[in-house]
């Protein structure tokens, strides 16, 4: 069995490896929808290998990718070192994007001991590299008192833009911790486990919010992902939305969980930067990262932002 036959290619399909494309030029390729001639239809699919670094160690995987679509099909076993060094040499990558590219080194390996062989033990698709998750909480019951020393506080939930000069006001006016903003800040919430394995509530606030969220999507699908949750009664509930900055902040920790996240650890760590509510000014969408404890902004138009949704109780 080979590389696609292992991640579920049946043997009349062949796609090939586009050893010349990078994570740096998809935006311009397939959002953009230029770069290559050869793209004609929204239907084709291009194969590449990328190396992932937003969680330590860095990973080796073989990506899917056309015209706004983009799914991840394997990780690959590769020696650490390789990929150690194809990162190290490309040094760091624009903002905060933790893609890079395989160097020639890698691409060797690959030719030899993936792509050209019929031994797939270093294939790994996706769905089994993905580790059960420790997802318990530890948390108070959902009837627990909020405690004496704790205040109801109303945060704004309105969707609305902001520019890039009003973050720190907001950063600040709310005392949230970021990495950037405000290393000093602290927010205090009182988040309870509502028993339903989906969902938790910061009585502080008065939000419940998603334990996990959908994968890595646009903005456009985003919305879709959002009325799906409501017409299904996600959690008995109707209401769900993209939660505002203020909310997104107020559950930023001033301390990495195990997960390797600015976030309490009851919620998953596969949405580790989230959309917000409303775009930037003049132009893209805000998301807060809780990889890097900070908030950012991005074009929101290709696959680049996870989602969690939340809703006011």
């Amino acid at each position: 069995m080979g590389l696609f036959e292992k991640i579920g290619f049946t043997a009349d399909v062949t796609p090939t490896i586009d050893w010349q494309l990078i994570p740096a030029e998809t935006f311009g390729i397939f959002e953009s929808w230029g770069g290559r001639e050869r793209i004609k239809s929204a239907k084709e699919r291009f194969y590449y290998f990328f190396i992932d670094s937003w969680k330590e160690p860095a990973i080796l995987c073989l990506m899917e990718r056309g015209i706004k679509f983009a799914r991840v099909l394997a990780r690959i076993d590769a020696p650490q070192e390789l990929i150690d060094n194809a990162v190290k040499s490309q040094g760091k990558t624009m903002g905060l994007d933790k893609s890079y590219a395989i160097d020639d080194t890698l691409k060797e390996w690959l030719k030899r001991n993936v792509v050209n062989t019929d031994d797939d033990s270093r294939v790994i698709p996706f769905a089994d590299a993905i580790e059960k998750e420790d997802m318990g909480t530890a948390l108070p019951g959902r009837d627990a008192e909020l405690p004496a020393e704790l205040t109801r506080v109303t945060l704004n939930s309105a969707s609305r833009d902001l520019q890039e000069k009003d973050v720190d006001a907001i950063i600040r006016g709310g005392n949230f911790f970021d990495t950037q903003y405000n290393i000093k800040g602290r927010f205090a919430n009182f988040l309870v486990d509502n028993n339903d394995g989906l969902t938790v509530t910061d009585k502080v606030t008065g939000i419940m919010w998603q334990r996990g969220g959908c994968d890595i999507t646009s903005i456009r699908k985003i919305q879709g992902y959002i009325k799906k949750m409501n017409d299904s009664r996600f959690a008995g509930y109707d209401n769900w939305r993209l939660p505002s900055m203020e909310e997104a902040l107020s559950l930023m920790e001033a301390e990495q969980n195990d997960k390797g996240l600015y976030l309490h650890k009851c919620f998953s760590a596969d949405q580790p930067f989230i959309f917000l509510a409303g775009r930037r000014d003049p132009g893209g969408y805000w998301f807060c990262d809780y990889k890097q404890g900070t908030i950012y902004w991005a074009s929101g138009t290709i696959p680049g932002g996870f989602g969690r949704l939340c809703r006011t109780t």
